[in-house]
Protein backbone atom coordinates (compact mmCIF):
# COMPACT_ATOMS: atom_id res chain seq x y z
CA UNK A 1 0.00 0.00 0.00
CA UNK A 2 1.17 3.58 -0.74
CA UNK A 3 -0.91 5.42 1.84
CA UNK A 4 2.07 7.44 3.17
CA UNK A 5 2.86 8.64 -0.35
CA UNK A 6 -0.77 9.62 -0.94
CA UNK A 7 -0.65 11.69 2.25
CA UNK A 8 2.24 13.65 0.73
CA UNK A 9 0.98 13.75 -2.86
CA UNK A 10 -2.58 14.93 -2.26
CA UNK A 11 -1.61 18.09 -0.31
CA UNK A 12 0.84 18.98 -3.10
CA UNK A 13 -1.94 18.56 -5.68
CA UNK A 14 -4.39 20.63 -3.63
CA UNK A 15 -1.85 23.43 -3.28
CA UNK A 16 -1.31 23.54 -7.05
CA UNK A 17 -5.08 23.50 -7.74
CA UNK A 18 -5.63 26.28 -5.22
CA UNK A 19 -2.83 28.33 -6.79
CA UNK A 20 -4.42 27.97 -10.24
CA UNK A 21 -7.82 29.08 -8.97
CA UNK A 22 -6.39 32.03 -7.04
CA UNK A 23 -4.14 33.22 -9.88
CA UNK A 24 -6.96 32.98 -12.43
CA UNK A 25 -9.83 33.74 -10.07
CA UNK A 26 -11.46 36.24 -12.44
CA UNK A 27 -11.87 33.49 -15.01
CA UNK A 28 -13.27 31.09 -12.41
CA UNK A 29 -15.66 33.73 -11.08
CA UNK A 30 -16.81 34.57 -14.61
CA UNK A 31 -17.65 30.90 -15.18
CA UNK A 32 -19.58 30.70 -11.92
CA UNK A 33 -21.39 33.92 -12.74
CA UNK A 34 -22.57 32.47 -16.05
CA UNK A 35 -23.77 29.30 -14.28
CA UNK A 36 -25.76 31.46 -11.86
CA UNK A 37 -27.50 33.70 -14.40
CA UNK A 38 -27.94 31.37 -17.37
CA UNK A 39 -30.39 28.48 -17.42
CA UNK A 40 -28.43 27.06 -20.34
CA UNK A 41 -25.30 26.53 -18.22
CA UNK A 42 -26.76 26.06 -14.73
CA UNK A 43 -25.55 22.44 -14.90
CA UNK A 44 -22.02 23.81 -14.40
CA UNK A 45 -22.61 23.84 -10.63
CA UNK A 46 -23.11 20.05 -10.77
CA UNK A 47 -20.10 19.17 -12.92
CA UNK A 48 -17.35 19.40 -10.22
CA UNK A 49 -19.34 17.38 -7.62
CA UNK A 50 -20.14 14.73 -10.25
CA UNK A 51 -16.48 14.54 -11.26
CA UNK A 52 -15.44 14.14 -7.60
CA UNK A 53 -18.05 11.38 -7.15
CA UNK A 54 -16.76 9.57 -10.24
CA UNK A 55 -13.23 9.78 -8.84
CA UNK A 56 -14.46 8.50 -5.46
CA UNK A 57 -15.89 5.44 -7.23
CA UNK A 58 -12.35 4.57 -8.31
CA UNK A 59 -10.84 4.93 -4.84
CA UNK A 60 -10.19 1.19 -4.54
CA UNK A 61 -8.03 1.16 -7.65
CA UNK A 62 -6.35 4.45 -6.78
CA UNK A 63 -5.37 3.18 -3.34
CA UNK A 64 -3.35 0.42 -4.98
CA UNK A 65 -1.44 2.83 -7.18
CA UNK A 66 1.75 4.68 -6.35
CA UNK A 67 1.54 8.43 -7.09
CA UNK A 68 4.56 9.31 -9.16
CA UNK A 69 5.11 12.91 -10.40
CA UNK A 70 5.51 13.44 -14.15
CA UNK A 71 7.59 16.61 -14.59
CA UNK A 72 7.59 16.16 -18.38
CA UNK A 73 3.91 17.18 -18.35
CA UNK A 74 4.88 20.63 -17.13
CA UNK A 75 5.34 21.45 -20.83
CA UNK A 76 1.63 21.03 -21.77
CA UNK A 77 0.79 22.66 -18.42
CA UNK A 78 2.82 25.66 -19.58
CA UNK A 79 1.01 25.56 -22.94
CA UNK A 80 -2.39 25.68 -21.21
CA UNK A 81 -1.24 28.70 -19.19
CA UNK A 82 -0.06 30.44 -22.36
CA UNK A 83 -3.45 29.74 -23.95
CA UNK A 84 -5.09 31.40 -20.94
CA UNK A 85 -2.90 34.48 -21.40
CA UNK A 86 -3.69 34.74 -25.11
CA UNK A 87 -7.38 34.24 -24.40
CA UNK A 88 -7.27 37.10 -21.90
CA UNK A 89 -5.53 39.36 -24.43
CA UNK A 90 -8.14 38.49 -27.06
CA UNK A 91 -11.00 38.76 -24.51
CA UNK A 92 -12.32 35.32 -25.53
CA UNK A 93 -13.96 33.84 -22.44
CA UNK A 94 -14.23 30.34 -23.89
CA UNK A 95 -10.46 30.16 -24.47
CA UNK A 96 -9.56 31.37 -20.98
CA UNK A 97 -12.10 29.04 -19.35
CA UNK A 98 -11.03 25.96 -21.30
CA UNK A 99 -7.40 26.84 -20.51
CA UNK A 100 -8.22 27.14 -16.80
CA UNK A 101 -9.91 23.74 -16.73
CA UNK A 102 -7.05 22.26 -18.78
CA UNK A 103 -4.56 23.45 -16.15
CA UNK A 104 -6.67 21.93 -13.36
CA UNK A 105 -6.85 18.64 -15.25
CA UNK A 106 -3.15 18.60 -16.13
CA UNK A 107 -2.21 19.29 -12.52
CA UNK A 108 -3.33 15.73 -11.69
CA UNK A 109 -0.85 13.85 -13.92
CA UNK A 110 1.85 16.45 -13.24
CA UNK A 111 1.73 15.82 -9.48
CA UNK A 112 0.29 12.30 -9.25
CA UNK A 113 1.51 10.74 -12.47
CA UNK A 114 0.05 9.24 -15.62
CA UNK A 115 -0.98 5.94 -14.00
CA UNK A 116 -3.29 7.77 -11.61
CA UNK A 117 -4.64 10.09 -14.31
CA UNK A 118 -5.37 7.15 -16.60
CA UNK A 119 -7.70 5.57 -14.03
CA UNK A 120 -9.72 8.79 -13.62
CA UNK A 121 -9.43 9.98 -17.19
CA UNK A 122 -13.18 10.32 -17.75
CA UNK A 123 -13.90 12.27 -14.52
CA UNK A 124 -11.08 14.64 -15.42
CA UNK A 125 -12.40 15.08 -18.95
CA UNK A 126 -15.94 15.54 -17.63
CA UNK A 127 -14.76 18.75 -15.95
CA UNK A 128 -14.68 20.43 -19.37
CA UNK A 129 -18.49 20.36 -19.37
CA UNK A 130 -18.26 23.07 -16.70
CA UNK A 131 -17.14 25.54 -19.38
CA UNK A 132 -20.11 27.62 -20.64
CA UNK A 133 -19.61 26.76 -24.29
CA UNK A 134 -21.90 26.05 -27.21
CA UNK A 135 -23.87 29.23 -27.83
CA UNK A 136 -21.84 29.77 -31.01
CA UNK A 137 -24.13 27.13 -32.57
CA UNK A 138 -27.27 29.14 -31.78
CA UNK A 139 -27.62 30.99 -35.14
CA UNK A 140 -27.30 27.77 -37.13
CA UNK A 141 -29.70 25.90 -34.84
CA UNK A 142 -32.22 28.74 -35.15
CA UNK A 143 -31.93 28.63 -38.94
CA UNK A 144 -32.47 24.83 -39.02
CA UNK A 145 -35.44 25.15 -36.67
CA UNK A 146 -37.04 27.80 -38.87
CA UNK A 147 -36.47 25.74 -42.02
CA UNK A 148 -37.99 22.58 -40.51
CA UNK A 149 -40.96 24.44 -39.00
CA UNK A 150 -41.81 26.16 -42.28
CA UNK A 151 -41.40 22.90 -44.20
CA UNK A 152 -43.63 21.03 -41.74
CA UNK A 153 -46.31 23.71 -41.92
CA UNK A 154 -46.33 23.70 -45.71
CA UNK A 155 -46.54 19.90 -45.80
CA UNK A 156 -49.49 20.24 -43.40
CA UNK A 157 -51.25 22.45 -45.94
CA UNK A 158 -50.73 25.73 -44.07
CA UNK A 159 -49.51 28.63 -46.25
CA UNK A 160 -46.40 30.33 -44.88
CA UNK A 161 -44.57 33.53 -45.77
CA UNK A 162 -41.05 33.50 -44.34
CA UNK A 163 -38.58 36.35 -43.91
CA UNK A 164 -35.42 35.33 -42.10
CA UNK A 165 -36.38 33.80 -38.76
CA UNK A 166 -39.85 35.32 -38.90
CA UNK A 167 -42.83 33.79 -40.66
CA UNK A 168 -46.50 34.52 -41.07
CA UNK A 169 -49.35 32.00 -41.28
CA UNK A 170 -53.08 32.77 -41.58
CA UNK A 171 -53.57 32.68 -37.79
CA UNK A 172 -50.70 35.00 -36.88
CA UNK A 173 -46.97 35.73 -36.81
CA UNK A 174 -44.23 33.58 -35.30
CA UNK A 175 -40.49 34.03 -34.77
CA UNK A 176 -37.63 31.68 -33.99
CA UNK A 177 -35.79 33.41 -31.14
CA UNK A 178 -32.86 32.29 -28.99
CA UNK A 179 -35.08 30.23 -26.67
CA UNK A 180 -36.32 28.30 -29.73
CA UNK A 181 -32.83 27.38 -30.96
CA UNK A 182 -32.67 24.22 -28.86
CA UNK A 183 -29.14 24.97 -27.68
CA UNK A 184 -30.24 24.41 -24.07
CA UNK A 185 -31.64 21.01 -24.95
CA UNK A 186 -28.52 20.12 -26.90
CA UNK A 187 -26.05 21.08 -24.17
CA UNK A 188 -28.09 19.34 -21.46
CA UNK A 189 -28.48 16.21 -23.58
CA UNK A 190 -24.79 15.96 -24.48
CA UNK A 191 -23.70 16.48 -20.86
CA UNK A 192 -26.10 13.95 -19.36
CA UNK A 193 -25.77 11.59 -22.32
CA UNK A 194 -21.98 11.46 -22.01
CA UNK A 195 -22.28 10.65 -18.30
CA UNK A 196 -24.93 7.99 -19.04
CA UNK A 197 -22.70 6.40 -21.70
CA UNK A 198 -19.74 6.24 -19.30
CA UNK A 199 -21.77 4.66 -16.50
CA UNK A 200 -23.69 2.16 -18.62
CA UNK A 201 -21.31 1.04 -21.36
CA UNK A 202 -17.82 -0.38 -21.30
CA UNK A 203 -16.91 -0.45 -24.99
CA UNK A 204 -15.71 2.75 -26.64
CA UNK A 205 -17.89 2.01 -29.67
CA UNK A 206 -21.14 1.95 -27.68
CA UNK A 207 -20.18 5.03 -25.72
CA UNK A 208 -19.43 7.05 -28.85
CA UNK A 209 -22.59 5.81 -30.53
CA UNK A 210 -24.75 6.89 -27.60
CA UNK A 211 -23.07 10.30 -27.44
CA UNK A 212 -23.77 10.73 -31.17
CA UNK A 213 -27.43 9.88 -30.48
CA UNK A 214 -27.42 12.38 -27.59
CA UNK A 215 -26.32 15.05 -30.07
CA UNK A 216 -28.78 14.20 -32.85
CA UNK A 217 -31.91 13.51 -30.79
CA UNK A 218 -32.28 16.96 -29.12
CA UNK A 219 -31.74 18.74 -32.44
CA UNK A 220 -34.46 16.75 -34.20
CA UNK A 221 -36.68 16.87 -31.10
CA UNK A 222 -36.41 20.66 -31.05
CA UNK A 223 -37.49 20.82 -34.68
CA UNK A 224 -40.53 18.71 -33.86
CA UNK A 225 -41.23 20.77 -30.74
CA UNK A 226 -41.20 24.05 -32.70
CA UNK A 227 -43.42 22.66 -35.45
CA UNK A 228 -45.94 21.16 -33.01
CA UNK A 229 -46.13 24.36 -30.96
CA UNK A 230 -46.89 26.48 -34.03
CA UNK A 231 -49.36 23.87 -35.27
CA UNK A 232 -51.08 23.68 -31.89
CA UNK A 233 -51.28 27.47 -31.71
CA UNK A 234 -52.71 27.62 -35.22
CA UNK A 235 -55.34 24.93 -34.65
CA UNK A 236 -56.41 26.44 -31.30
CA UNK A 237 -56.75 29.97 -32.63
CA UNK A 238 -53.64 31.00 -30.64
CA UNK A 239 -55.20 29.98 -27.32
CA UNK A 240 -52.67 27.20 -26.68
CA UNK A 241 -48.88 26.99 -26.96
CA UNK A 242 -48.38 30.76 -26.63
CA UNK A 243 -46.86 32.73 -23.77
CA UNK A 244 -45.60 30.76 -20.77
CA UNK A 245 -47.16 27.44 -21.81
CA UNK A 246 -45.11 27.71 -25.04
CA UNK A 247 -41.98 27.05 -22.94
CA UNK A 248 -43.71 24.54 -20.65
CA UNK A 249 -44.83 22.38 -23.58
CA UNK A 250 -41.32 22.56 -24.98
CA UNK A 251 -39.63 21.31 -21.81
CA UNK A 252 -42.25 18.60 -21.26
CA UNK A 253 -41.78 17.37 -24.81
CA UNK A 254 -37.99 17.47 -24.49
CA UNK A 255 -38.09 15.65 -21.14
CA UNK A 256 -40.19 12.84 -22.60
CA UNK A 257 -37.85 12.49 -25.57
CA UNK A 258 -34.74 12.31 -23.36
CA UNK A 259 -36.35 9.79 -21.01
CA UNK A 260 -37.22 7.64 -24.00
CA UNK A 261 -33.63 7.93 -25.24
CA UNK A 262 -32.24 6.78 -21.89
CA UNK A 263 -34.81 3.97 -21.59
CA UNK A 264 -33.87 2.63 -25.00
CA UNK A 265 -30.16 3.10 -24.31
CA UNK A 266 -30.42 1.15 -21.06
CA UNK A 267 -31.51 -1.96 -22.97
CA UNK A 268 -27.96 -2.34 -24.28
CA UNK A 269 -26.14 -1.54 -21.05
CA UNK A 270 -23.00 -3.50 -20.21
CA UNK A 271 -22.19 -4.68 -16.71
CA UNK A 272 -19.16 -3.12 -15.13
CA UNK A 273 -16.02 -5.16 -15.70
CA UNK A 274 -13.58 -5.86 -12.85
CA UNK A 275 -10.50 -3.63 -12.88
CA UNK A 276 -7.60 -5.16 -14.83
CA UNK A 277 -4.51 -6.19 -12.93
CA UNK A 278 -2.47 -4.04 -15.25
CA UNK A 279 -3.96 -0.98 -13.59
CA UNK A 280 -1.98 -1.68 -10.40
CA UNK A 281 1.38 0.01 -10.34
CA UNK A 282 4.47 -1.12 -8.49
CA UNK A 283 5.28 0.29 -5.10
CA UNK A 284 8.73 1.53 -6.03
CA UNK A 285 9.78 4.21 -3.56
CA UNK A 286 9.11 7.86 -4.39
CA UNK A 287 10.83 10.53 -2.34
CA UNK A 288 8.78 13.37 -0.91
CA UNK A 289 11.19 15.78 -2.60
CA UNK A 290 9.94 14.56 -5.97
CA UNK A 291 6.51 16.05 -5.29
CA UNK A 292 8.09 19.32 -4.15
CA UNK A 293 10.34 19.51 -7.22
CA UNK A 294 7.30 19.10 -9.47
CA UNK A 295 4.84 21.26 -7.53
CA UNK A 296 7.16 24.27 -7.24
CA UNK A 297 7.57 24.84 -11.02
CA UNK A 298 3.81 24.41 -11.39
CA UNK A 299 3.25 27.07 -8.73
CA UNK A 300 5.67 29.43 -10.47
CA UNK A 301 3.84 28.94 -13.76
CA UNK A 302 0.57 29.74 -12.01
CA UNK A 303 1.99 33.07 -10.88
CA UNK A 304 3.76 34.13 -14.06
CA UNK A 305 0.71 34.42 -16.35
CA UNK A 306 -1.25 36.98 -14.30
CA UNK A 307 1.93 39.01 -13.86
CA UNK A 308 2.55 39.05 -17.60
CA UNK A 309 -1.06 39.98 -18.23
CA UNK A 310 -0.92 42.88 -15.78
CA UNK A 311 2.18 44.20 -17.51
CA UNK A 312 0.71 43.90 -21.01
CA UNK A 313 -2.81 45.13 -20.45
CA UNK A 314 -2.13 48.39 -18.64
CA UNK A 315 -4.73 50.85 -20.03
CA UNK A 316 -3.44 53.35 -22.51
CA UNK A 317 -3.61 56.98 -21.38
CA UNK A 318 -6.02 59.41 -22.95
CA UNK A 319 -9.71 60.13 -22.82
CA UNK A 320 -12.56 58.80 -24.86
CA UNK A 321 -11.91 58.79 -28.63
CA UNK A 322 -13.77 61.21 -30.90
CA UNK A 323 -15.07 60.28 -34.34
CA UNK A 324 -15.10 63.16 -36.82
CA UNK A 325 -17.33 63.33 -39.87
CA UNK A 326 -15.49 61.97 -42.94
CA UNK A 327 -14.81 64.49 -45.70
CA UNK A 328 -16.24 62.95 -48.91
CA UNK A 329 -16.18 64.25 -52.50
CA UNK A 330 -18.78 66.82 -53.53
CA UNK A 331 -20.91 64.12 -55.19
CA UNK A 332 -22.01 63.12 -51.70
CA UNK A 333 -24.15 65.61 -49.81
CA UNK A 334 -24.31 65.19 -46.01
CA UNK A 335 -27.79 64.92 -44.47
CA UNK A 336 -29.08 64.93 -40.89
CA UNK A 337 -29.45 61.45 -39.41
CA UNK A 338 -33.17 60.68 -38.90
CA UNK A 339 -34.14 60.06 -35.29
CA UNK A 340 -35.68 56.66 -36.03
CA UNK A 341 -32.86 55.45 -38.27
CA UNK A 342 -31.51 51.93 -37.79
CA UNK A 343 -28.51 51.49 -35.51
CA UNK A 344 -26.65 48.31 -34.52
CA UNK A 345 -27.13 47.02 -30.98
CA UNK A 346 -23.76 47.21 -29.19
CA UNK A 347 -22.55 46.88 -25.62
CA UNK A 348 -21.06 50.11 -24.25
CA UNK A 349 -18.75 51.34 -27.02
CA UNK A 350 -16.46 54.21 -26.06
CA UNK A 351 -17.66 56.34 -28.95
CA UNK A 352 -20.27 56.07 -31.69
CA UNK A 353 -21.02 58.15 -34.74
CA UNK A 354 -23.69 58.01 -37.43
CA UNK A 355 -23.61 59.81 -40.79
CA UNK A 356 -25.88 59.92 -43.82
CA UNK A 357 -25.12 61.13 -47.33
CA UNK A 358 -27.22 61.59 -50.42
CA UNK A 359 -25.71 60.68 -53.76
CA UNK A 360 -26.15 63.03 -56.69
CA UNK A 361 -26.56 62.12 -60.36
CA UNK A 362 -23.38 61.06 -62.11
CA UNK A 363 -22.92 59.93 -65.70
CA UNK A 364 -22.32 56.22 -66.10
CA UNK A 365 -24.01 55.34 -62.81
CA UNK A 366 -27.69 54.79 -63.70
CA UNK A 367 -28.84 54.32 -60.12
CA UNK A 368 -27.97 57.94 -59.44
CA UNK A 369 -30.34 59.03 -62.17
CA UNK A 370 -33.26 57.68 -60.12
CA UNK A 371 -34.70 59.50 -57.13
CA UNK A 372 -31.93 60.64 -54.76
CA UNK A 373 -30.78 57.79 -52.54
CA UNK A 374 -29.26 57.70 -49.10
CA UNK A 375 -26.19 55.86 -47.86
CA UNK A 376 -25.54 55.73 -44.12
CA UNK A 377 -22.54 54.82 -41.96
CA UNK A 378 -22.42 53.74 -38.34
CA UNK A 379 -19.11 53.67 -36.48
CA UNK A 380 -18.66 52.17 -33.00
CA UNK A 381 -15.25 52.57 -31.36
CA UNK A 382 -13.86 50.47 -28.49
CA UNK A 383 -10.80 51.12 -26.30
CA UNK A 384 -9.49 49.26 -23.21
CA UNK A 385 -11.91 46.39 -23.76
CA UNK A 386 -12.82 43.90 -21.03
CA UNK A 387 -15.12 40.94 -20.45
CA UNK A 388 -18.22 43.10 -20.17
CA UNK A 389 -17.62 45.40 -23.12
CA UNK A 390 -15.79 44.31 -26.23
CA UNK A 391 -16.14 44.66 -29.97
CA UNK A 392 -16.29 40.99 -31.01
CA UNK A 393 -18.99 39.59 -28.77
CA UNK A 394 -22.15 37.52 -29.06
CA UNK A 395 -23.89 40.38 -27.23
CA UNK A 396 -23.36 42.71 -30.20
CA UNK A 397 -25.72 42.41 -33.15
CA UNK A 398 -27.10 44.33 -36.08
CA UNK A 399 -30.59 43.59 -34.79
CA UNK A 400 -31.50 42.13 -31.41
CA UNK A 401 -33.80 39.12 -31.45
CA UNK A 402 -37.32 40.25 -30.62
CA UNK A 403 -36.68 43.85 -31.75
CA UNK A 404 -39.98 45.67 -32.09
CA UNK A 405 -38.91 47.70 -35.14
CA UNK A 406 -36.36 45.73 -37.18
CA UNK A 407 -35.80 42.13 -38.23
CA UNK A 408 -32.79 40.55 -39.91
CA UNK A 409 -34.24 38.95 -43.05
CA UNK A 410 -31.00 37.37 -44.27
CA UNK A 411 -27.25 37.42 -43.82
CA UNK A 412 -24.28 36.52 -45.96
CA UNK A 413 -21.02 37.88 -47.36
CA UNK A 414 -19.78 39.63 -50.50
CA UNK A 415 -16.54 39.87 -52.42
CA UNK A 416 -15.02 43.29 -51.75
CA UNK A 417 -11.47 42.67 -52.96
CA UNK A 418 -11.88 45.40 -55.60
CA UNK A 419 -12.52 48.01 -52.90
CA UNK A 420 -9.24 48.56 -51.04
CA UNK A 421 -8.58 48.98 -48.17
CA UNK A 422 -11.62 46.81 -47.40
CA UNK A 423 -10.99 43.13 -46.60
CA UNK A 424 -11.38 40.52 -49.34
CA UNK A 425 -14.94 39.87 -48.18
CA UNK A 426 -17.38 41.87 -46.07
CA UNK A 427 -20.40 40.58 -44.20
CA UNK A 428 -23.82 41.50 -45.49
CA UNK A 429 -27.33 41.53 -44.06
CA UNK A 430 -30.77 42.50 -45.21
CA UNK A 431 -32.86 44.28 -42.59
CA UNK A 432 -36.57 44.99 -42.72
CA UNK A 433 -38.55 47.38 -40.58
CA UNK A 434 -40.50 50.63 -40.44
CA UNK A 435 -41.65 50.09 -44.01
CA UNK A 436 -38.04 50.07 -45.18
CA UNK A 437 -35.65 47.40 -46.35
CA UNK A 438 -31.92 47.98 -45.87
CA UNK A 439 -28.83 46.31 -47.25
CA UNK A 440 -25.95 46.46 -44.75
CA UNK A 441 -22.28 45.76 -45.29
CA UNK A 442 -20.24 45.54 -42.11
CA UNK A 443 -16.72 44.69 -40.97
CA UNK A 444 -14.18 45.48 -38.23
CA UNK A 445 -11.26 47.86 -37.95
CA UNK A 446 -8.52 46.55 -35.62
CA UNK A 447 -4.98 47.89 -35.21
CA UNK A 448 -5.24 49.89 -38.44
CA UNK A 449 -6.56 47.00 -40.55
CA UNK A 450 -10.01 46.08 -41.86
CA UNK A 451 -11.30 42.52 -41.46
CA UNK A 452 -14.67 40.82 -41.49
CA UNK A 453 -13.51 37.74 -39.55
CA UNK A 454 -14.13 37.41 -35.81
CA UNK A 455 -11.07 35.19 -35.47
CA UNK A 456 -8.81 37.52 -37.46
CA UNK A 457 -10.07 40.48 -35.40
CA UNK A 458 -9.16 38.65 -32.20
CA UNK A 459 -5.71 37.72 -33.52
CA UNK A 460 -5.06 41.31 -34.57
CA UNK A 461 -6.07 42.45 -31.08
CA UNK A 462 -3.68 39.98 -29.44
CA UNK A 463 -0.82 41.10 -31.69
CA UNK A 464 -1.50 44.77 -31.02
CA UNK A 465 -1.61 44.28 -27.25
CA UNK A 466 1.54 42.15 -27.22
CA UNK A 467 3.40 44.93 -29.04
CA UNK A 468 2.04 47.65 -26.76
CA UNK A 469 -0.31 49.25 -29.26
CA UNK A 470 -3.43 48.86 -27.17
CA UNK A 471 -6.69 47.26 -28.25
CA UNK A 472 -8.42 50.07 -30.16
CA UNK A 473 -10.99 48.60 -32.54
CA UNK A 474 -14.19 49.60 -34.26
CA UNK A 475 -17.24 48.33 -36.10
CA UNK A 476 -17.98 49.85 -39.49
CA UNK A 477 -21.50 49.36 -40.88
CA UNK A 478 -22.56 50.92 -44.20
CA UNK A 479 -26.17 50.68 -45.37
CA UNK A 480 -28.62 51.80 -48.00
CA UNK A 481 -32.24 51.19 -48.91
CA UNK A 482 -33.41 48.29 -51.06
CA UNK A 483 -36.67 47.72 -52.86
CA UNK A 484 -39.40 46.43 -50.56
CA UNK A 485 -40.86 43.21 -52.04
CA UNK A 486 -43.93 44.04 -54.11
CA UNK A 487 -43.16 47.75 -54.54
CA UNK A 488 -41.30 47.50 -57.80
CA UNK A 489 -37.81 48.69 -58.64
CA UNK A 490 -38.21 52.44 -58.37
CA UNK A 491 -36.23 52.43 -55.09
CA UNK A 492 -33.53 50.14 -56.36
CA UNK A 493 -33.28 46.36 -56.12
CA UNK A 494 -30.67 44.23 -54.38
CA UNK A 495 -28.19 44.57 -57.25
CA UNK A 496 -28.65 48.35 -57.31
CA UNK A 497 -28.10 48.53 -53.55
CA UNK A 498 -24.90 46.50 -53.84
CA UNK A 499 -23.67 48.74 -56.66
CA UNK A 500 -24.60 51.83 -54.68
CA UNK A 501 -22.59 50.71 -51.63
CA UNK A 502 -19.64 49.69 -53.79
CA UNK A 503 -19.63 53.10 -55.48
CA UNK A 504 -19.90 54.87 -52.16
CA UNK A 505 -17.07 52.86 -50.60
CA UNK A 506 -14.69 53.59 -53.47
CA UNK A 507 -14.82 57.15 -52.22
CA UNK A 508 -15.41 56.57 -48.52
CA UNK A 509 -13.42 53.49 -47.45
CA UNK A 510 -9.98 55.18 -47.32
CA UNK A 511 -11.51 58.20 -45.58
CA UNK A 512 -13.21 56.00 -42.95
CA UNK A 513 -9.86 54.40 -42.20
CA UNK A 514 -8.33 57.85 -41.71
CA UNK A 515 -11.15 58.87 -39.34
CA UNK A 516 -10.50 55.79 -37.19
CA UNK A 517 -6.74 56.36 -37.22
CA UNK A 518 -7.22 59.95 -36.07
CA UNK A 519 -9.50 58.76 -33.27
CA UNK A 520 -6.80 56.31 -32.23
CA UNK A 521 -4.21 59.06 -32.17
CA UNK A 522 -6.52 61.38 -30.21
CA UNK A 523 -6.98 63.77 -33.13
CA UNK A 524 -10.58 62.97 -33.99
CA UNK A 525 -12.15 66.25 -33.02
CA UNK A 526 -15.87 66.64 -32.60
CA UNK A 527 -18.11 65.43 -35.35
CA UNK A 528 -19.92 62.27 -34.35
CA UNK A 529 -23.65 62.35 -33.93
Amino acid sequence: MSAPLWRRALPALLVVIAAILVAQRETALTMAGIWARSDTFAHGFLVPPIALWLIWRQRGILARLTPRPAPVLLLPFLGAGLAWLLGELAEVNAVTQFALVAQLVLAVPVVLGLAVARVILFPLGFLFFAVPFGEFAMPQLMEWTAQFTVLGLRLSGIPVYREGLHFVIPSGQWSVVEACSGVRYLIASVTVGTLFAYLNYRSIRRRLLFVAVAIAVPIVANWMRAYLIVLLGHLSGNRLAVGVDHLIYGWVFFGLVILAMFWIGARWREDEAPPPDAAVATNAPVATAAFVRTALPALLLCAVWPLLLARIEAPLPGGAPHLAAPALPAAWTPLPVPAGDWRPVLTAPDATASFVWQGGATAGQPWRNLAPVRVGVHLAYYRNQDRQRKLVSSQNALVRSGDAHWIEASRGSRDSSSLPPLPARVRTAELSGNGTRLLVWHWYWVDGRFTASDLHAKLLTVRARLFGRGDDAALVAVYTEQAVPGEGAERGGADDADARLATFLRDAAPVLGEVLERARAGQGGEGGR
